[in-house]
């Protein structure tokens, strides 16, 4: 009879250890959670970091652009700057590309307007960003 006793005492113990176990883990809804609300829970978590990991690469691909075309546009900036100070001075009087400019026409304002360089071919000329500075 004692090792009756002893094993149930045992047993009531293992079975109270493993109660104390899921309480913990579980919570107060331990009998209620199955393996599909943990497959789903797990299907949720990779969905979510998916979704972070997709804004990164988006996030990470929109800089590299931005940063591209910086890079681009201060490169056409130097090459700008270099071709304009390739050039002859302004004379007052003379506007760059064009003929002298006759007596009696204000000079200075015709030496500081900005005239478009028209290709020769004749075909339609687009303004671009330097003839608006």
């Amino acid at each position: 009879m004692a090792r009756d006793y002893d094993s149930q005492l045992l047993e009531s113990v293992a079975v109270r250890r493993r109660r104390m176990r899921d309480a913990l883990l579980f919570g107060p809804q331990r009998a209620r959670r199955t393996a599909d609300e943990r497959l789903g829970k797990v299907f949720v978590g990779i969905a979510i970091v998916a979704v972070l990991c997709a804004g990164c690469v988006g996030w990470s691909f929109i800089k590299h652009t931005m940063e591209k075309q910086k890079a681009e546009q201060k490169k056409q900036e130097q090459q700008w700057n270099r071709s304009r100070s390739a050039q002859p001075p302004d004379v007052p009087g003379r506007v760059p590309g064009a003929a002298n400019v006759p007596d009696g026409v204000n000079a200075p304002a015709l030496a500081t307007a900005k005239v478009p360089n028209v290709p020769a071919s004749g075909a339609a000329w687009v303004p671009d960003a330097r003839f608006w500075m």
